[in-house]
């Protein structure tokens, strides 16, 4: 990734009335050892082993439903299964540091006992907890909402443990991302914020770094539809792009539905996000996520 990519003007070369400038994006992320073809999007199954998550249906505790979640969840084609202990929602509590890793290290010691084979994410933002997943177990992936806001010793560690690392745009913190979020150009800032970060993890030695813009964090619905509309200028960036969209605030609140009747819309929108060229897809209902990548790669000849 050349640093010179982000010296540019959002206004011109990020906006809705002019094309988008590209860069080129790697075919394959290297997951501790594991090469993962990026030619055919990716399905990240979402494992959350918290009471709060706002989709109840994720909502996973005990040691026997992890792992039966998990199982499910690769039966169905997950590529990838993404662990997280400490709930993001709008207005969500905070979750100590050591609660949260009791949660996320056991959910991944129980899967990977099961499934020693599998590509597992670790959703957390707190650099001392990514360092006991993927050293004491193996996690492959470092999935990090705050983008390395949240713990500045975040990008030396990703450089030592040289996994493939999530940045995640979001504006504020959970307990205050929803409180009347503005942008004069979402896109653009997004981009102006990851420019600077993918920088700094370049400087650092990080080779595989995946771009999230992060929908429904700091984003009002219009910015989130702004976002999916213009997916494709985040390939500007010459990153793998990752969306989590699935049953969003985006969704039901539009369709004036609940999260749990909010999958046909989601299957909506993954196909979109698909058609504007996301390669991880981070979802809550893997089958039918697969079923849609499916169908878009048929469309497109693959």
């Amino acid at each position: 990734m050349r640093a010179e990519v982000f010296a540019f003007n959002e206004k011109s070369l990020i906006s809705q009335n002019n094309p988008t400038v590209l860069a080129d994006k790697p075919g394959f992320i290297n997951a501790g050892g594991k090469l993962i073809d990026l030619s055919v999007p990716k399905v990240m199954g979402i494992i959350n082993v918290t009471p709060d998550s706002f989709y109840p249906g994720s909502r996973v505790t005990g040691n026997r439903e992890i792992v039966e979640s998990a199982a499910e969840m690769i039966s169905e084609g997950a590529d990838i299964l993404d662990v997280g202990g400490y709930s993001s929602r709008p207005l969500a509590d905070d979750v100590p540091a050591e609660e949260e890793k009791k949660r996320v290290l056991n959910a991944i010691r129980r899967i990977r006992e099961r499934f020693p084979d599998a590509i597992i994410s670790v959703d957390t933002f707190r650099a001392e907890i990514a360092y006991e997943a993927v050293t004491g177990h193996g996690v492959q992936i470092v999935n990090d909402i705050s983008g390395g806001d949240a713990d500045g010793e975040m990008f030396g560690l990703i450089a030592e443990l040289n996994v493939p690392y999530v940045i995640m745009h979001m504006k504020g913190n959970p307990r205050n991302m929803q409180d009347n979020p503005e942008y004069e150009d979402v896109v653009a800032e997004i981009l102006r914020w990851a420019g600077e970060r993918i920088n700094k993890l370049r400087r650092a030695g990080v080779r595989d770094i995946i771009l999230d813009p992060g929908f429904g964090f700091g984003k009002t619905i219009k910015h989130n539809f702004d976002m999916l509309r213009r997916l494709g200028d985040f390939s500007i960036a010459g990153l793998p792009l990752m969306a989590g969209i699935s049953r969003k605030s985006m969704i039901w609140k539009t369709l004036s539905v609940s999260p749990g009747e909010a999958l046909n819309g989601t299957s909506v929108l993954h196909a979109v996000a698909l058609l504007r060229g996301v390669d991880i897809l981070r979802v809550h209902d893997v089958k039918e996520a697969v079923q849609a990548v499916r169908l878009i790669e048929m469309l497109k000849g693959s």
